[in-house]
């Protein structure tokens, strides 16, 4: 990590000397690289070699009235953009969070939260990602985590006024989403503190977006909503997540029911295993079940961490027949800095 202090956010495209010490406060900057290498036996893929990096900026800063603000820009691979948010922390009220990105508010943040050791059982390089819920988070949004609410629970209610939009920039409007329109997510967390049981953790959230219904093509809105359960006891934890949606057409892929289950054991603090599951159930004039499993080892040294997962996808992006069951092995190396 490196850690540039008492220092503007603007000073990254200017002088270091000339910031003001109205705007001092603390920035950091991270980064990291994977490398992987994919064997897809029954695909015919190129080059099976594979590098993504990430960095991310990190601002925080006190206000004279005892607010303070923290500011995130993420970049994922090549530099391009990926997520920007702003917290703003009131006193005795909680956090206000504008957020301009695709995941990582609202529901989404329960879009698959089964415990695993790497990635989700389809996340490893296995193409055809079933469907999640993913609530508001697709379009910039405002989210509230008000600070009042009991030991060992966290609420969470997020709302963006075009759930499908593009974002905008500063004095800007993004594009617009023809068929979305406003919607809001609220989401509920409970950890040991309020469940009373060491190591169980229980959760849940729904979602409601607006759609306009100008055709016979869309006859309502969508409607998600999820619980799931974890539970940590020795070393091993176990999780399972139920989420549902309906997609508010009034034909052709309706709803999707989807149930995820994981299992990970931690052998020591650097070594760990674990199998996950998801299958996802289409509703549309020809149903479809797809289902993704893989097994999965992790161990970390430093600021190394090494990866290997061995899984399979059936009726791939939904669709029945061999061609759509594929298999995979990842390995993927991973560095911080």
């Amino acid at each position: 990590m490196n850690k540039l202090t008492k220092i503007g956010a603007s000073a990254l495209c200017g002088s270091l000397a000339a910031v003001s010490a109205a705007n001092a406060g603390d920035m950091t900057v991270t980064g990291g690289v994977d490398m992987s290498w994919i064997s897809l036996p029954t695909q015919s893929v190129g080059n099976p070699i594979g590098m993504g990096s990430n960095l991310t900026f990190k601002g925080s800063g006190e206000l004279d009235n005892g607010w303070s603000v923290a500011y995130t820009v993420a970049h994922a691979n090549s530099n391009a953009f990926s997520n920007a948010n702003v917290v703003v922390t009131i006193p005795g009220l909680g956090d206000v969070r504008v957020d301009q990105g695709t995941s990582g508010t609202g529901i989404d943040r329960m879009d698959d939260n089964t415990p695993s050791v790497w990635e989700e059982a389809y996340g490893f390089g296995l193409a055809g990602t079933p469907n999640t819920v993913s609530g508001v988070s697709g379009g910039t949004n405002i989210e509230y985590t008000p600070s009042m609410t009991p030991d060992g629970l966290t609420a969470r209610i997020a709302w963006s006024p075009n759930a499908g939009g593009s974002n905008g920039a500063d004095k800007g409007t993004g594009a617009n989403e023809s068929v979305k329109k406003s919607g809001y997510d609220v989401t509920l967390e409970a950890t040991s503190a309020m469940t009373g049981m060491e190591g169980l953790t229980l959760y849940g959230g729904m979602s409601r977006i607006d759609q306009h219904q100008n055709s016979t093509a869309i006859s309502g809105d969508i409607d998600e909503r999820t619980v799931g359960v974890k539970y940590a006891v020795g070393g091993f934890t176990l999780g399972y997540q139920w989420s549902e949606e309906d997609t508010g057409r009034a034909s052709t892929n309706t709803k999707y029911s989807n149930d995820a289950y994981g299992i990970t054991f931690s052998i020591n603090d650097d070594l760990s295993i674990g199998y996950n599951n998801y299958k996802s159930d289409r509703t549309s004039t020809t149903g479809v079940e797809l289902e993704a499993s893989s097994v999965q080892i992790a161990y970390s040294m430093g600021g190394v961490s090494i990866r290997l997962a061995d899984g399979s996808i059936d009726n791939q992006n939904y669709t029945t027949g061999a061609a759509n069951s594929k298999d995979a092995t990842t390995l993927s190396v991973a560095l911080a800095f």
